[in-house]
């Protein structure tokens, strides 16, 4: 179904593309094609392996997400956090709230999926069926919080050579 879905959202996706290569924060940048789930597809720039930022329509609902198939920089981010205290939440938070993001915390998810890839995630609070320029803001909001937040957490700046 999310295959479907997809190609009413390309001009969503090219938007945020554009904001996310404009940031210039990230590797490369790739607008998903049916039948991926993913819409948007940004490579972690300096991660000890591969990570990548996606976002992703599931169950009509889009979903901004970090995916690495690396158990152990999944773990990095996982213990940085403990040895901390802080709680990813809030992190997250404070990095929306820097990016002027004023709709609320977002809720998240850590899981590992079907695929064995590593998720943390996020759902965005637009309606699919009704993106345009404003809903693409907050879209692309959502994805450079993300990145701010992870870039410093375990191995995701390239930190695992010691």
């Amino acid at each position: 179904m999310a295959a479907q879905t997809l190609p009413s959202l390309a001009p969503l996706a090219r938007a945020v593309a554009r904001r996310a290569r404009d940031a210039g924060v990230f590797g490369s940048v790739a607008e998903g094609a049916p039948p991926s789930p993913a819409l948007l597809t940004c490579e972690a720039r300096d991660a000890a392996s591969p990570a990548h930022y996606r976002l992703e329509l599931h169950k009509g609902t889009l979903w901004v997400a970090l995916t690495m198939a690396d158990r152990w920089l999944s773990e990095s981010i996982e213990t940085d956090l403990v040895h901390t205290g802080d709680k990813l939440d809030e992190l997250i938070d404070e990095e929306l709230t820097e990016l002027g993001y004023e709709d609320g915390p977002l809720p998240f998810e850590h899981f590992r999926d079907d695929d064995k890839m590593f998720v943390f995630r996020s759902p965005v609070p637009i309606d699919p069926a009704r993106a345009g320029e404003r809903e693409a803001d907050v879209v692309a909001t959502v994805l450079l919080a993300y990145e701010a937040c992870f870039r410093n957490l375990g191995d995701m700046s390239g930190g695992g050579d010691d």
